[in-house]
């Protein structure tokens, strides 16, 4: 956590805005197909050959959604895409282009940045995705970072927030609640370096729930997983901001109610001990934490004997007619009303 005085600096105003965009992405090519035209026009040229085209956009600023005191740049950079990714996958699609733009201070050096594209880098590697375009300007206070996400899919692969109808079951990839409580060791560990500045934490025991907080991983393996089983969802969402508003979020678009069994809610070990440690309900962890991005989404009935079994796939629940609600079922089998309590940005 210490910071290396001694780092090389090459400011900004040396490069000038257009060149600071090409010196950053002059190591992208294209490799989509659909990719005619990337960084350096007045805009990005992409022909799906008659696919329907999926944009999302997210907005990261510091001091908000990030803190550069424990998140390394690299990691911030590959979390920033995965966050955009994550909404590509949660319409059923596949990302096959991104947009990046930063508004910065001049605190920041031209390393800090390459080391930002570093991350975004890995990332349009690991996904397949190409960096098209983006923006950079200044900044009074802090980093900015807008990703767009662009993706494609068929009009009859699309899977939208309605759709589910009473008696779907309920299904979430992965697990819940890492992201959350990787954030509160970080936090932790921060307020202890602030007193004691030579302490070097020991993140071992938590590994696996810091890596959820720093570098997160968007569920492409999931849309894929669930073309090769012949499953198409009737709704799907991320979980960007907790199970909870998630849920909320599916019954209101389908005008439908839900029953979430808290016993099924999956949680990896290092979740339950570190939730102990923290003195917190797990299961509230895994409503409102946030973070995960792992999907979110219904199935027919008749597919459960496709996905029975499959380690990465959890039913926690089923739909409900719209006057039944939307209730937890806790381990007791007492009936709780589920309310969003996710993250939002704007509480301060």
């Amino acid at each position: 956590m210490l910071e290396d005085k001694n780092q090389e600096r090459t400011s900004l105003e040396e490069l000038g805005e257009f060149g600071l965009i090409d010196h950053l992405t002059k190591n992208f090519e294209l490799k989509q197909p659909s990719s005619i035209v990337g960084v350096g026009d007045d805009a990005a040229v992409m022909d799906h050959n008659g696919k329907k085209i999926i944009v999302s956009t997210d907005m990261l600023v510091e001091g908000v959604h990030f803190d550069l005191s424990y998140m390394p740049l690299k990691h911030l950079g590959y979390k920033s895409v995965m966050v955009n990714l994550s909404d590509i996958y949660a319409m059923n699609a596949m990302a096959t282009q991104i947009t990046v733009s930063l508004a910065i201070s001049n605190r920041f050096p031209l390393e800090a940045l390459e080391e930002f594209y570093e991350g975004v880098a890995l990332a349009c590697k690991l996904y397949n995705v190409d960096l098209v375009g983006g923006d950079t300007t200044s900044s009074t206070r802090g980093m900015i970072v807008s990703v767009t996400a662009i993706g494609a899919a068929d009009d009859n692969d699309i899977v939208y927030r309605k759709g589910s109808k009473p008696n779907d079951l309920l299904v979430v990839s992965g697990d819940l609640g890492g992201a959350y409580l990787g954030l509160q060791v970080l936090e932790r560990e921060k307020e202890v370096f602030k007193v004691n500045p030579n302490s070097q934490p020991d993140l071992e025991p938590y590994s696996y729930i810091v890596e959820r907080q720093l570098k997160p991983e968007a569920r492409k393996d999931i849309v894929e997983l669930l073309k090769k089983l012949e499953v198409k969802p009737t709704s799907m969402v991320d979980i960007s901001d907790g199970l909870s508003s998630e849920v909320i979020h599916l019954c209101k678009h389908s005008d439908i109610g839900c029953n979430v069994f808290e016993e099924k809610i999956p949680l990896d070990p290092t979740v339950i001990s570190a939730s102990e440690e923290f003195k917190m309900d797990s299961t509230m962890i895994a409503l409102s934490g946030g973070e995960d991005y792992e999907l979110l989404f219904t199935i027919d009935q008749a597919d459960f004997p496709k996905i029975k079994g499959n380690p990465n796939l959890t039913v926690i629940g089923h739909m409900t007619e719209k006057n039944e609600g939307i209730h937890l079922i806790t381990r007791a089998e007492t009936k709780i009303p589920i309310t969003a309590q996710g993250w939002n940005s704007f509480n301060g």
